[in-house]
This record gives C-alpha cells, structure tokens and sequence, in this order.
C-alpha cells in the first residue's frame, strides 16, 4: 500500500499515514515548488487506494494548501514495481488556484 514517504523528481514529498481497509488514507504533502506570496508548509491530504494483490494500485488524492495559499490540488495515479524492483509513483494533478472574478476562470485550473 502507499503508506510511507514518497518523492518526486522536484523534490516535493508526501508521508502517506495508515491506509485503511477500505483504501482510504491520510498524509501530508511537503511542496517544494509553490507561487504563493506565503512561506511553504506542510499540507494534509486525503485519499483513497484501490487494493490489490499484486501492489500495483490507482489511487487519488486531494492536497489543500490552506497553511500558505488558497488552492486545491487533486492527484490520481498508480503504483508501479519499477525496473529496479523499488515502487514508483505515476500520477497526474490538477491544481485549482482562488480567483477573484468569474471572468478569470479560464485561468485558475492547472
């Protein structure tokens, strides 16, 4: 399952806590990249995993950076067991900042 620590190529990290037995878990998201005018902090997440028995699973997330900024982020991806035998992440994200105005919508999802 996802539980542990995980990072990825820009040096973001995420702790996956326990992982339920229906699949749903809770974290923090640690952000190395942010455009935020506030200082980064640490960032809970909730989540949910597909079980199976090969360790391969999907999985979705969702990150609020309510500590430092006024966006959501979801990701949804799957676990791979790597060439190496380690597991590695796969995932997409989509990142939702706060605009002021409807009129500047087309500009708030990433």
């Amino acid at each position: 399952n996802l539980t542990g620590w995980w990072e990825n190529d820009l040096g973001s990290r995420m702790q996956v806590f326990k992982v339920g037995n229906d699949g749903t878990f809770s974290g923090e998201y640690h952000t190395a990249v942010s455009s935020a005018k506030n200082p980064i902090q640490p960032s809970p997440l909730v989540g949910s995993q597909h079980l199976d028995e090969d360790g391969q699973c999907t999985f979705g997330f969702t990150v609020n950076w309510k500590k430092f900024s006024d966006s959501t982020a979801v990701f949804v991806g799957q676990c791979f067991n790597g060439d190496d035998g380690k597991e590695v992440l796969h995932a997409s994200w989509l990142l939702r900042e706060k605009v002021h105005s409807e009129s500047d919508d087309w500009r708030a999802t990433r």
